[in-house]
C-alpha cells in the first residue's frame, strides 16, 4: 500500500518523536507487521527524500545560507523516530483480529513479493533519470492502455490512493506554513485563513504531480510481478482486513508527515529569526 512522502510539496504515498510519548508501544506481531511490510526500508528512503528535500528547501527559504537549518532537518527526518511512529500508528489502526490475515498475506503470501518490490522501486527512484523513465512508461501504457495499465488503475481505485495521497499532501503543506506562523515568521502579517486559501489553491498541482508520481511508481514496482498476483494484492486490498491496513497506514504516514512538516516550519521561522537578529 504505497504513500507517497514528500511533504511541503506532495505526500503518500500516502503519511512519521511525531506521535505522544504516552503513545501505546507497539506489540510482537505489530513489529512482525512493520517487517513484513518492509517499512525500516521504506522509511530509510524516505529520510533520504527528506534530507535532499530539506537541503532544496534551505536554499529557497535561505539563500545567503543559514546556520543550523541540514542539522535541524537531519533531527527531525529521525529514522528510528520515523520507524515507532509507523509502528504506534498500525497499533493504534488495526484491531486483532485483522492482523492474523495482514501477517498471512505478507509474510507468506503475495504481499510479501510486493512489500519488497515497492521498497526497492522507492530507492530506485533516488537515482537521477529513473523517476523521468517511470512516468514516461505510466504514461505510455496509459495512453495505449495496455492491460497491465488496467490492472495498476484498478489497484489504485481499490485503495482510493490518489484521493489519500493528496489529502496527505495538503496537509502536510498547511502544518508547515501553520509551523512558520507559530515561529513568528510572518510577523503578523499573515492569517491562518490566509494560509488555508494559499494551500488549498495548491490542490489542483498537488493532484496532477500525485497522480504522475503514483502511477509512475507502481509501473515501476510491480513491473516484475505476475499478473495473477496483482489481482490477488486488488482482491485483498478490497477485503476487510485489506481496508483497515490502507487506513491504518494512511492515518500514520499522515501523523508523521505533519508533524514533520510543522517541525520544518518551526525550525525555519526560529532561523529566520535569528538571522534578522
Amino acid at each position: 500500500m504505497p504513500h507517497r512522502a514528500r511533504p511541503i510539496a506532495a505526500a503518500a504515498l500516502a503519511a512519521l518523536a511525531v506521535l505522544p510519548a504516552t503513545a501505546i508501544a507497539a506489540s510482537p506481531k505489530v513489529d512482525r507487521l512493520v517487517e513484513a511490510l518492509a517499512l525500516d526500508e521504506v522509511v530509510a528512503v524516505m529520510r533520504e527524500e527528506g534530507l535532499a528535500y530539506g537541503a532544496d528547501l534551505g536554499a529557497e527559504l535561505f539563500p545567503d545560507g543559514a546556520t543550523g537549518w541540514g542539522e535541524e532537518v537531519a533531527r527531525i527526518y529521525d529514522a528510528q523516530a520515523m520507524r515507532e511512529a509507523l509502528a504506534r500508528g498500525l497499533e493504534a489502526g488495526l484491531v486483532r483480529d485483522e492482523i492474523e490475515p495482514l501477517l498471512e498475506f505478507f509474510e507468506e503470501g503475495p504481499g510479501a513479493r510486493f512489500a519488497r518490490l515497492e521498497a526497492s522501486a522507492r530507492r530506485a527512484m533516488l537515482a537521477p533519470g529513473v523517476e523521468d523513465e517511470a512516468l514516461q512508461m505510466a504514461a505510455t501504457a496509459m495512453h495505449d492502455e495496455t492491460e497491465r495499465f488496467a490492472l495498476v488503475d484498478g489497484f489504485v481505485e481499490a485503495n482510493d490512493l490518489i484521493e489519500t495521497n493528496v489529502a496527505g499532501a495538503l496537509n502536510a503543506n498547511l502544518a508547515f506554513s501553520q509551523g512558520l506562523l507559530e515561529g513568528g515568521a510572518f510577523g503578523g502579517a499573515v492569517s491562518e485563513a490566509e494560509i488555508l486559501g494559499d494551500v488549498w489553491a495548491q490542490e489542483p498541482q498537488i493532484r496532477r504531480d500525485t497522480t504522475e508520481w503514483l502511477y509512475a511508481f507502481l509501473f515501476l514496482a510491480y513491473g516484475p510481478a505476475p499478473a495473477g498476483d496483482l489481482e490477488a494484492y486488488t482482491a485483498f486490498s478490497k477485503q476487510p482486513a485489506g481496508r483497515a491496513l490502507n487506513r491504518a497506514l494512511f492515518d500514520a504516514y499522515d501523523a508523521m508527515l505533519t508533524d514533520i512538516s510543522r517541525q520544518l516550519g518551526l525550525s525555519a521561522a526560529r532561523l529566520m529569526a535569528g538571522q534578522e537578529i
